[in-house]
């Protein structure tokens, strides 16, 4: 049915196929939650930053 290389081929082929889809999983769930993270940190920094700013103002 199969000669040896062929069946290296095939699991190479099968090998390559899995990674590429558990990449994409990856890419389409962590990455997205990842990014939202950051930013909502971010926003979190300003906040305080700017309640910090109007404590310095408020106190002078």
């Amino acid at each position: 049915m199969f000669d040896f290389d062929q069946y290296l081929g095939f699991l190479a082929f099968l090998g390559i196929l899995t990674l590429g889809f558990w990449l994409m999983i990856f890419l389409t769930a962590i990455i997205p939650y990842w990014i939202t993270g950051s930013l909502l940190e971010k926003r979190k920094l300003k906040k305080e930053a700017k309640l910090k700013k109007q404590e310095a103002n408020n106190s002078l």
